[in-house]
């Protein structure tokens, strides 16, 4: 008659493989940890823009200011190709919508609108946008428009 049982008894490998998954686990917890610590101190920060594109949004801006003053269709024709322009050039969108409402807003100004924004409103939005070229090198200036 044969003795031997038929389960194997506990060896040292089983243990040392729980001990891998356990610490595979833990480190992979760990990161998820921290990549949602990084999401969570990231996630209101603001998009930060190249120089190349905030030069490009303050030769906008100087243009809008110009334009505020002067003939409604010359204004017209400056807003659609001042914003085909960006929309091709500038990679950074979040500047680019900010960016986009002072062309707007120029428009609007030249146009004599009464949705022409107050000064406060232009104040608001210059620091909105100053934000996004932070890391850049260049400070947006953004003068009232229609002045």
């Amino acid at each position: 008659m044969n003795t031997t049982p038929t389960t194997a008894p506990a060896t040292p490998d089983r243990g040392r493989n729980r001990l891998v998954i356990g610490a595979a686990t833990a480190v992979i917890a760990g990161a998820l940890v921290a990549g949602a610590g990084y999401w969570w101190l990231d996630r209101d920060e603001l998009s930060q823009a190249s120089a190349a594109d905030c030069r490009m949004a303050q030769r906008i801006i100087t243009e809008a200011e110009e334009i505020s003053t002067g003939p409604a269709p010359d204004a017209r024709t400056w807003w659609k190709k001042t914003g085909d322009e960006r929309r091709a050039q500038m990679k950074d969108g979040y500047l680019g919508a900010k960016v986009s409402r002072y062309e707007g807003w120029a428009l609007a100004t030249a146009q004599k609108s009464p949705e022409a924004p107050s000064a406060k409103d232009v104040r608001d939005l210059e620091e909105e946008t100053r934000g996004h070229c932070s890391d850049s090198g260049v400070t947006l200036s953004m003068p009232p428009l229609g002045a």
